[in-house]
C-alpha cells in the first residue's frame, strides 16, 4: 500500500477568518480526493498576501518548525501562488510546495477520461507551468551537430518555453476541430428541435445522481469533489411526453483556475446554447449562498446571461433532518436570481414531478400555443409534434386529428 503523502494546509485570512477556515476545510476536501492527507493547517491573518512568501519569512520559519514536528512532507497553499512566493517558499522551508491550482490541475488530470478532456487537462496544465519556468541565467542546453549549430545557442529556459509553447499550439489546434465538431452536433440539435437543459452547480451539488435519476445514464456519482469531469448528454422524457437533452457539465469551485475555465471553455459553453439552465444547489452545505454565487459569477464569466433558469435545491431530505437537530439553523432557500425554484432529492427521488413541472414551464416561453387539424394522411407531422412539443389535448374527427399543443416556435 502506497504511503500518503502529508501535508500542511495554509491559508492568508484577510480580514474574514471564518471565510479562510471553510475555504481551507474545502481544500482539504480537494486533498483527499487527489489522495493526500492533511496533518494540520495554519491561517495567517494579513491585510494581504505576502508577496515574497504568502504567509510572511516570520511565519514561514515557523511553519517550517512546525512540518518536522508533524512529520510533514509538503505544504499545500490555499491560493495561487505567485512564481516568486513559490520559489521563494520553497526555498525557506527547503520542502515541496502545492498551491490550489496546482492541486485543482493535479485531480482534473487524473479525472479526464475522455480524449478532449485529456487534452484540455495538459493544456491547463503547459500554461500553469509556462509562467513558473526557471532557468540558469547563462546554462546552455545541449546542442546538436551539424551547419547552423554552433555559436552561443540558446538558453534552457527559452528552450523550455518553446517546446511548451509549441506543445499548447498543437493543443490549441485539436481543441478547434473537437470545437468543430461539438459545433455540428449543436446544429443538428437545432434542426431537431430537441430543447437542451444544460445542468451545472458547485461541486459535489449532486449533477451525477440527478442524471442518472432522470435517465439512467448509469455515470459514475460518489461523494467527491468533481467525481466526473466528462460531460454526458442523454435524452430525458418528461410527463407531458416531450423529449428534451439534459447535459451535464463540469463542477463549478471556488478560486477555480482561470487555466481550467479557458481550457475548459467549449465544454462549459455547452450551458451558453442550452433553452435553460437548471442550477443544482446543495441545501445542506453551511456555504451554500457562497456557492451560488461562485455559480452566478462563473456562468458570467462564460458569458451566459438571460437564460431562464431553474435552481433545485438539492439533499433536501438531509436539510429538513439538520433542521429538526437544529432549530436555530439558519439556512434560507431563496435564489432571486432564478426563473422558478423547487426542492428535491435526487438521491431519494423526491420532488421530480415538481423539477418536471418546472422544466415544462420554462420552455413553454419558448413555444407556442397550437390547434390544428393534422390529416391521417399527414402522419409525419403529428409524430414530430408528439416528439418535440407537448401536446394538451387530441381528438380523433373524421377528417383527421384535432390537437391543441405547445410547439418550437421555429415549427410554426
Amino acid at each position: 500500500m502506497v504511503e500518503k503523502e502529508k501535508y500542511i494546509l495554509i491559508s492568508v485570512s484577510c480580514g474574514d477568518e471564518a471565510k479562510a477556515e471553510r475555504s481551507i476545510m474545502e481544500l482539504e476536501d480537494l486533498l483527499e480526493t487527489a489522495g493526500g492527507v492533511s496533518v494540520g493547517f495554519v491561517i495567517q491573518n494579513l491585510s494581504v498576501p505576502d508577496r515574497s512568501t504568502y504567509v510572511g519569512k516570520g511565519k514561514a520559519l515557523e511553519i517550517s518548525d512546525l512540518m518536522e514536528y508533524l512529520e510533514a512532507d509538503a505544504i499545500l497553499c490555499d491560493d495561487e501562488l505567485t512564481p516568486a512566493q513559490h520559489r521563494n517558499l520553497a526555498d525557506l522551508l527547503n520542502a515541496k510546495v502545492v498551491d490550489r491550482t496546482m492541486l485543482i490541475l493535479d485531480i482534473f488530470a487524473g479525472r479526464a477520461t475522455t480524449c478532449e478532456g485529456k487534452i484540455q487537462v495538459e493544456m491547463a496544465q503547459l500554461k500553469y507551468r509556462a509562467s513558473r519556468l526557471t532557468g540558469k541565467g547563462t546554462a546552455l542546453s545541449r546542442l546538436g551537430g551539424g551547419i547552423g549549430t554552433r555559436g552561443p545557442g540558446e538558453t534552457k529556459l527559452e528552450t523550455d518555453r518553446r517546446a511548451i509553447q509549441r506543445r499548447v499550439d498543437t493543443l490549441k489546434r485539436e481543441i478547434s476541430n473537437m470545437e468543430r465538431v461539438r459545433e455540428t452536433t449543436r446544429k443538428k440539435r437545432n434542426l431537431g428541435k430537441t430543447p437542451v437543459v444544460a445542468i451545472v452547480g458547485y461541486t459535489n451539488a449532486g449533477k451525477s445522481t440527478l442524471l442518472n435519476k432522470l435517465t439512467s445514464a448509469e455515470i459514475l456519482a460518489e461523494d467527491k469533489l468533481f467525481a466526473t469531469l466528462d460531460p454526458t448528454t442523454r435524452v430525458c422524457k418528461l410527463p407531458g411526453g416531450q423529449e428534451i437533452l439534459l447535459t451535464d457539465t463540469v463542477g463549478f469551485i471556488n478560486k477555480l483556475p482561470h487555466q481550467l475555465i479557458d481550457a475548459f471553455r467549449s465544454t462549459l459553453e455547452e450551458a451558453k446554447y442550452a433553452d435553460a439552465i437548471l442550477h443544482l444547489v446543495d441545501s445542506t452545505s453551511s456555504d451554500m449562498e457562497l456557492h451560488m454565487e461562485v455559480v452566478y459569477k462563473t456562468l458570467a464569466e462564460l458569458g451566459i446571461k438571460n437564460k431562464p433558469i431553474i435552481t433545485a435545491f438539492n439533499k433536501i431530505d438531509d436539510y429538513h433532518l439538520m433542521r429538526n437537530e437544529d432549530s436555530d439553523l439558519e439556512l434560507s432557500l431563496r435564489d432571486s436570481s432564478a426563473t422558478k425554484t423547487v426542492e428535491i432529492s435526487a438521491k431519494m427521488g423526491y420532488g421530480l414531478n415538481e423539477l418536471f413541472n418546472a422544466i415544462e414551464e420554462v420552455l413553454k416561453e419558448n413555444r407556442k400555443y397550437i390547434e390544428t387539424l393534422i390529416p391521417y394522411s399527414d402522419s409525419s407531422k403529428l409524430a414530430k409534434i408528439r416528439k418535440y412539443g407537448q401536446i394538451i389535448s387530441e381528438e380523433y374527427q373524421d377528417n383527421g386529428t384535432f390537437i391543441k399543443a405547445y410547439v418550437p416556435k421555429s415549427m410554426t
